[in-house]
């Protein structure tokens, strides 16, 4: 059953709003992105917090194009046929993280439904060009659902990322006006898969706030996270990238993010980022250190013992669901 979502004439209050993006760091990050053709979730998305990450010299890539194959109602990410994958912006993420001296690098990428790996392979390449560039630096993937391919998850697996991101977004009841062509169970089932195949890589998943879900929908869905074996959860409002989005229902008061903090450490999360401002990969380097035993303890060179990657991929007309 369709669920309405019902727009809310509430203002912004003052303590959701984010510095606008200047300074130093900014613009030579922006240059750089800009001279090796790559994207960020930041840009992409529209994110408010792209001033303090870009400021601070990090970033969250976004890799297999610009155009998402889904229409979700509350991302920014442009939708349409998606572009020819590019093969060679592995090497060039690797590159940038290189000459922005990261210690730990994001990487996520938009749906691409038409890819038979749903662009698995492009991620498993990227974390290979960051490691073979930057001994040492920390890769989290933000990963889409892959239709629940189990293959596309071992592809990226095989990689050995330091933590493996795939986000809820919201509540059951909401997903078919919020996550088009995504199922609520099936999120949970490649969370799920992905922690039993490699234990060691800690889990993590985030959801919006603020989309007319109750208070105890969310602590349902953070109680399911934790039954599927999920270490690190991030909460935070929904802002409306634009007047054709889904409308923002209210704003979640700062006390009920704290509350649900608080809730999420009692519930064994190992870690909780819970705050009106938060995104999935903002401040990621600081929930890293849930996954230092696991990445002092493997080699952060390129993995030898990887299967070889197939990079054979047949594609379709672009689907906007799955």
């Amino acid at each position: 059953m369709l669920v309405t979502i019902n727009s809310s004439s509430s203002k912004r209050p003052d303590w959701l709003r984010a510095p606008a993006p200047v300074g130093e760091n900014y613009r030579d990050l922006k240059d750089l992105v800009t001279r090796m053709k790559l994207h960020t979730v930041c840009e992409s998305a529209a994110c408010p917090n792209i001033g303090d990450c870009w400021n601070r010299r990090t970033a969250t890539f976004m890799i297999a194009g610009n155009f998402c194959t889904r229409r979700c109602g509350f991302c920014a990410v442009q939708k349409g046929a998606p572009l020819e994958v590019d093969w060679d912006e592995p090497r060039r993420v690797g590159e940038a993280v290189a000459q922005m001296g990261l210690k730990f690098a994001v990487v996520t990428s938009v749906n691409r439904d038409d890819l038979k790996d749903g662009g698995a392979t492009l991620f498993a390449m990227t974390i290979r060009a960051i490691r073979e560039r930057n001994p040492g630096c920390g890769v989290e993937v933000l990963v889409p659902d892959f239709q629940g391919s189990h293959e596309a998850m071992q592809i990226v697996q095989d990689a050995r990322p330091d933590i493996l991101n795939h986000n809820t977004e919201t509540v059951p009841r909401l997903y078919k006006q919020v996550r088009l062509g995504a199922r609520y169970e099936r999120s949970l089932e490649m969370l799920a898969y992905a922690k039993s195949i490699r234990a060691d890589v800690p889990t993590k998943s985030g959801l919006m706030l603020g989309l007319g879900e109750t208070n105890e929908e969310v602590r349902s869905v953070m109680r399911d996270l934790r039954a599927h074996q999920v270490d690190i959860v991030t909460l935070g409002q929904y802002l409306r990238p634009s007047p054709k989005h889904l409308p923002i229902i209210r704003y979640v008061p700062v006390e009920e993010f704290a509350e649900l903090k608080a809730y999420g450490q009692q519930l064994g999360f190992k870690h909780v980022e819970s705050g009106p401002l938060v995104r999935s990969s903002y401040h990621a380097d600081e929930g890293a250190g849930v996954a230092q035993d696991h990445s002092v303890a493997q080699d952060h060179s390129v993995a030898q013992d990887a299967p070889p990657v197939d990079t054979t991929w047949t594609t379709s007309a672009p689907n906007s669901h799955c």
